[in-house]
């Protein structure tokens, strides 16, 4: 009786194998053989799996994306069960920095994608389009942690939100290219959070 394939497995199988290819040389002129070859699968059985190129590189970072959020919850849920909201929102943050080899390699690939989502009018439809998930949930965070007296009230939840999130995109850059240690990097993050988590919470 042959053996029933796991599509999943061999769905992320692929995946994995353009993750590889975009920390080697990125993914501006990866083919669909390229991606086939280091998979170590068939083009047509790439295309059964994932479609056109454009729709490969889409699916693999769907794959990404939701083993990022995996990882997160996993170290979020690390924290306790009552961390209180600042700590949330460091945990939230700390995920886009490239504190070990998992999120190094993670991030990595999400440059690689850069190219692409600028030159490439579908992927750039995407990525315009995509909402702002990061920014709303660390919005609703320090939202939060008004109702609960740990932020004032003049804090602009929103804004503060799209500063952090933009702030720990930046920060990780200049982390992968080594003009920041991540100790420096976690530093600035906290140096932020300190300044919109100053109220004293409610007893």
């Amino acid at each position: 009786m042959p053996r029933q394939v796991d599509h999943d497995q061999r769905r992320r199988q692929i995946a994995e194998a353009v993750w590889r290819l975009a920390v080697r040389g990125g993914l501006e002129d990866v083919t669909l053989r390229q991606v086939a070859a280091e998979a170590e699968v068939s083009v047509r059985l790439l295309q059964y799996y994932f479609g056109t190129r454009d729709q490969l590189l889409l699916g693999a970072l769907e794959i990404l994306n939701a083993d990022s959020e995996q990882r997160a919850r996993e170290r979020l849920a690390a924290l306790g069960e009552t961390p209180g909201m600042r700590a949330l929102v460091r945990g939230v943050l700390l995920e886009l920095l490239p504190l070990d080899e998992e999120r190094r390699n993670r991030h990595l690939v999400y440059i690689a994608y850069f190219i692409p989502f600028l030159v490439n009018p579908t992927l750039a439809e995407v990525a315009r389009d995509a909402p702002h998930a990061l920014e709303d949930l660390v919005a609703g965070l320090i939202t939060h942690g008004q109702e609960l007296g740990q932020v004032p009230r003049t804090i602009d939840a929103a804004a503060e939100a799209a500063f952090l999130v933009a702030g720990a995109d930046g920060i990780q850059t200049t982390v992968l290219l080594g003009q920041r240690t991540p100790e420096d990097a976690v530093a600035l993050i906290d140096h932020q959070l300190a300044r919109i988590f100053t109220a004293t919470p409610r007893g």
